[in-house]
């Protein structure tokens, strides 16, 4: 656990995100989870720690700046729980929603919560279309769908003045050339993530202004 706790700190210090120690145990609890449950659940293809660390902890929390100033954030195709979770660790002030068909998945999100003491965690289980009512600042997804699906499934949660935060790899230049005609990108920012090995990139959208 120390080693796991010096590549965590060492991570979160390359990447200058500040976390209290309670919260980085809280990672790391998130991280046993996983472990103890992905047998189950088929949670990650990654079986080592450290990877884990870098590849869905790390990777997770590169979305940080782009939830400063939000007050309500749905993880779309949650999973395991990236990057809601480790989101939800990091900004206790923040109510984050966690959505996933896969009940099996859920069924985890819901355990991770209660065990890590998440109060600012909402665990839905259901398809994202079928979804109304609720409305959030910043609708997220990682790896989740091609961007023009993603916007097109999830527009009706879209709270006035939000935006979209896709996390994906390679700069997805395709992707971006089919986005629906009402929708405007903000930007798109090259992620550095300690020891990933892989290109990130964060792909911020907001609907168009039409008035």
């Amino acid at each position: 656990m120390s080693d796991l706790k010096s590549h965590l700190q060492q991570g979160l210090q390359q990447m200058g995100i500040v976390l209290s120690v309670p919260q980085q145990l809280q990672l790391l609890a998130f991280v046993e989870l996983l472990k103890k449950w992905n047998s189950t659940y088929n949670l990650t293809a990654l079986r080592d720690e450290q990877s884990v660390i870098s590849h869905h902890i790390l990777d997770s929390l590169t979305l940080l700046p782009y939830v400063a100033e939000a007050r309500g954030l749905i993880d779309v195709g949650s999973g395991g729980g990236m990057p809601g979770i480790p989101i939800a660790i990091a900004r206790p002030d923040l109510p984050v929603a966690l959505l996933d068909a896969n009940s099996k998945k859920t069924s985890f999100l819901q355990q991770a919560a209660i065990e890590l003491g998440l109060n600012n965690v909402q665990v839905i289980t259901g398809r994202v279309e079928a979804m109304v009512g609720e409305q959030f600042d910043v609708i997220t997804s990682r790896a989740f769908a091609e961007l023009s699906d993603f916007v097109s499934i999830t527009k009706q949660l879209m709270a006035k003045g939000g935006c979209w935060a896709a996390m994906k790899g390679v700069y997805p230049y395709e992707e971006i050339a089919q986005l629906p005609p009402g929708v405007a990108v903000v930007q798109v920012d090259k992620l550095e993530v300690p020891n990933l090995g892989a290109e990130r990139h964060m792909v911020i959208l907001q609907k168009k202004d039409v008035t």
